[in-house]
């Protein structure tokens, strides 16, 4: 059996490894490692879940630690480029260890936090970054980061680059890259430009497919549940998450996901979400519980999020929503049957969506025939094994308000007979009555009735009224300008 040392590791990262029960390499990091250690440049593709990171992460940290860099304050020696941040994080987590074994630093960089943190750990030097390719940018151009000291660069799932449209960015990043650098670059399929980015950046690369982009993992089987209505499909989709063991449901919209986390945990069954509109705080912050053994069990989720997931031991992922195109099925399902495990992958269908689901999973070669199902049936009870118990909803206490103080906040309107309607009209304060914020009783009154709909009143003359000024038919009138002061006493 093939061993990280028989492949030419160091005996400290090769030890790291074993620390962590990877003692044996996979397919894809057997095949690649013993070009990249010797510093070749190489295209790789396989399958998501196939052990890339590893593949990549293992020589970056071998090479710079055997070049004996020289730590400069923002200015690394190692870079990665992922397309979103939960990978950037889970990159850096999975190199951090064999990292630490050679005296190299790892930081990330990305986009939806503040950028200070990111600024002390670059000043403070870091061997290896690990970016988003717009927050980079953004660094460079502020002259915060430079990369003209880049031996090494990778590039992880180049082909979900390219859909968020960030190729442009990774072209202007690669070129402020020095010429004789390194480069390795994964990637699940070559379209929508990556294959000009691997012609322009990569020096004769060898090539490792491992097998077709569009294959599914062995392990992984997949189930397409049908359902007559959609009061159906919300009933099989809380059957579904009611299991012991993990899983991951994705919705289309972040409404939906949100919405969906909410109701689930409401009925017992505690789920987080992750979708775009989460601060970087609360993306780490739901993932951490989905990752603990006695946290959430179920995870919610949008496309966005889709290819940052990597969380061992998820056993079933459902599209309660089927995706838009077949490389999202690929790589929402790859969340699944990970590291060598075994998962189930269901595609809720409604009658509606059958027809454009049966040609996506031709373009995803998956064969799975419809089955026609309720939340009872006998082969969802099946696939679902044990119930996970209820569990009740943490309660919420809402933080209570501290009273405001005496002054402050918003002015109510002022009201017949309040302080407030004869406040600012008493005093002599010298604003003309006809200005200030008092009203006299009887335009309080009128006001009031017109306000509510009412027909107006006609006005209660009183010894000190102006006949004139009080005559009306009721209609609604303009409130006179007083040539005196408010409040003073007629002639």
């Amino acid at each position: 059996m093939t061993t990280f040392a028989d492949l030419g590791v160091p005996t400290p990262i090769a030890d790291a490894l074993a620390a962590e029960g990877k003692a044996t390499p996979f397919p894809i990091q057997a095949d690649t490692l013993p070009d990249t250690l010797v510093g070749r440049d190489v295209l790789g593709r396989g399958k998501t879940g196939s052990g890339k990171t590893l593949a990549f992460s293992v020589p970056l940290v071998a090479r710079l630690a055997e070049a004996g860099v020289r730590r400069k304050p923002g200015r690394p020696t190692g870079l990665v480029l992922s397309p979103t941040r939960e990978l950037a994080t889970q990159i850096a987590t999975a190199m951090q260890p064999l990292a630490a074994a050679v005296g190299l630093r790892v930081t990330t960089v990305f986009g939806g936090v503040k950028q200070s943190r990111q600024e002390t750990a670059l000043r403070a030097g870091a061997d290896i970054v690990v970016a988003c390719p717009g927050r980079l940018e953004d660094l460079m151009r502020q002259r915060i980061v430079s990369l003209d000291d880049v031996q090494i660069t990778v590039l992880d799932e180049a082909d979900h680059m390219a859909d968020l449209g960030f190729l442009p960015v990774v072209t202007r990043i690669l070129a402020a890259t020095p010429a004789g650098g390194q480069r390795m670059l994964f990637s699940a399929t070559l379209d929508n430009g990556v294959d000009k980015i691997v012609k322009r950046f990569l020096s004769s690369p060898t090539t490792h497919s491992l097998e077709d982009a569009t294959s599914p993992v062995a392990a992984m089987t997949h189930h397409v549940f049908r359902v007559a209505s959609t009061t159906e499909k919300t009933a099989l989709v809380r059957e579904l998450a009611s299991g012991t063991g993990r899983r991951i449901l994705f919705t289309r919209t972040k409404h939906q996901a949100k919405k969906l986390a909410k109701k689930l945990t409401a009925e017992g069954i505690p789920a987080v979400d992750l979708h775009g509109n989460l601060s970087q705080a609360q993306r780490d912050r739901n993932l951490a519980s989905f990752a603990a053994p006695d946290g959430a069990k179920v995870l919610v989720a949008t496309d966005v999020a889709a290819r940052g997931v990597h969380v061992d031991g998820v056993e079933l992922v459902v599209h309660v929503d089927p995706p838009a195109e077949h490389k999202a099925y690929l790589h929402r399902s790859g969340r699944t049957a990970r590291a060598g495990s075994a998962g189930d992958v269901v595609t809720i269908c409604l009658p509606e969506q059958w027809g454009d689901l049966r040609k996506l999973l031709q373009k995803a070669a998956i064969k799975a025939p419809g089955q026609q199902v309720t939340a009872q049936s006998a082969v969802v009870d099946e696939l679902i094994g044990e119930r996970a118990p209820y569990r009740e909803a943490p309660v919420v206490v809402p933080q209570q308000q501290q009273p405001k103080k005496q002054g402050q906040g918003r002015r109510r309107p002022a009201q017949s007979g309040s302080r407030a309607g004869a406040g600012r009209s008493s005093g002599g304060s010298g604003r003309r009555g006809g200005q200030g914020r008092g009203r006299s009783a009887g335009s309080a009154t009128q006001s009031e009735q017109r306000g509510s709909g009412r027909p107006a009143a006609k006005p209660v003359h009183t010894s000190s009224s102006s006949p004139k000024s009080d005559a009306g038919t009721g209609a609604p009138r303009r409130r006179r300008r007083s040539s005196r002061p408010a409040g003073a006493p007629r002639a």
